[in-house]
C-alpha cells in the first residue's frame, strides 16, 4: 500500500512547498491539492446544515500554482490535483497548464479531475449542473486531442476550436495519468471508465461497504465498455487513516493508495501529523 498526503492550501495553512518537501522526506508517494475558485454566498447562507463547509473551501489556492511550488521544492514525490474542477476552466488554457506543470515536474504530475458537486459554483462559470457530465466529457476529449496531436481541433456542443498548435506537450506521453474523483453513481463511474486511468472516491462521504460495491460496478462498467476491468488504479481519499483491518480489506479489493487529507492545518500541526502518518508507510 502506498500513501499520499492532501492539502487545502491557503494563506493560513502549511505552505505547498513545505508540505510537499516534508511529505517527500518522510516517504509519502504523492501530494495532492484541492480546487475551488469560490463558494457562492447564497449557498453558505442557505441554512442548509447538511453540508456546512469549513472556511478553507473558499480560501484555497489555485491548485496548479500550488503544484508548481511543490514541484520546485521536491525531486521524486508525485504531485496531483485532488481534484481539479475541470468545468471551471477554459479548456485550451487548462490543457496548457496541465502540460506545463507536467513539464516543470519532469513527469511527476497526476491530473485528478471531477465535475464538482456544487451547482451554484459551476453556474457562476457558465456551466449548467444538469449538463455537467456531457460538458466535462467534451472538455476531457478536447484536452486529450491538444496533448496528443501536433495540430488539434474539436467541434462539440460545448467545446469548439479550429485547427491549432498548442505547446508544450506533457512530459508524460501522451499525457499524465488521469484519476477521477466522485461517487458510485452510474454517471460518475461512466465518466471514470470513459476518460480516466483510475478512481479515487472519498471514504467518509461513502462508507467502505458501499465503495466495495462501487468497485464491482466500476469493473462491470469497464467490461461493458470494452476496457480491462482490472486496469484501473484504485485509490481512497480519506480524512484520517482507516483502521488496520479496513486497510487489509482494501488491499484485498485492489486499493493501491490511501491519500490522507490534512485539510488546511498549520505547519506545526501538519508536521506532527506527517510524523504520525509516516509510520503507516511500509519500510
Amino acid at each position: 500500500m502506498e500513501f499520499g498526503t492532501h492539502l487545502f492550501a491557503t494563506e493560513h495553512s502549511i505552505q505547498p512547498s513545505v508540505f510537499a518537501k516534508e511529505s517527500e522526506d518522510r516517504g509519502f508517494e504523492s501530494v495532492w491539492f484541492s480546487e475551488h475558485t469560490h463558494i457562492p454566498t447564497d449557498f453558505l447562507n442557505s441554512g442548509d446544515g447538511s453540508r456546512k463547509l469549513p472556511d478553507y473551501y473558499w480560501q484555497t489556492f489555485d491548485p496548479f500554482i500550488a503544484s508548481t511550488l511543490a514541484a520546485a521544492a521536491t525531486h521524486t514525490i508525485r504531485i496531483g490535483t485532488g481534484v481539479s474542477l475541470v468545468l471551471e476552466h477554459d479548456v485550451i488554457a487548462l490543457a496548457k497548464t496541465v502540460a506545463t506543470v507536467d513539464q516543470i515536474s519532469s513527469g511527476r504530475f497526476i491530473f485528478g479531475v471531477g465535475p464538482g458537486w456544487l451547482a451554484g459554483e459551476m453556474e457562476n462559470h457558465g456551466v449548467s449542473y444538469s449538463s455537467r457530465y456531457r460538458h466535462i466529457d467534451e472538455q476531457m476529449s478536447a484536452m486529450k486531442a491538444i496533448w496528443s496531436e501536433e495540430e488539434a481541433e474539436y467541434h462539440g456542443d460545448f467545446v469548439h476550436f479550429s485547427s491549432m498548435k498548442s505547446f508544450p506537450k506533457p512530459f508524460q506521453s501522451p499525457f499524465p495519468p488521469i484519476i477521477g474523483g466522485g461517487g458510485t453513481g452510474s454517471k460518475s463511474l461512466g465518466f471514470i471508465v470513459q476518460h480516466c486511468d483510475g478512481w479515487m472516491p472519498i471514504l467518509g462521504q461513502t462508507d467502505w461497504t458501499t465503495l466495495k460495491d462501487g468497485i464491482s460496478k466500476l469493473h462491470l462498467t469497464a467490461q461493458m465498455a470494452g476496457r480491462e476491468p482490472e486496469g484501473f488504479e484504485l485509490s481512497i481519499f480519506c480524512w484520517s487513516p482507516p483502521d488496520e483491518s479496513t486497510l487489509e480489506d482494501m488491499l484485498l479489493h485492489g486499493i493501491k493508495k490511501i491519500v490522507i487529507s490534512f485539510e488546511a492545518r498549520s505547519e506545526l500541526e501538519s508536521l506532527s501529523l506527517l510524523d504520525e502518518y509516516a509510520e503507516l508507510i511500509p519500510q
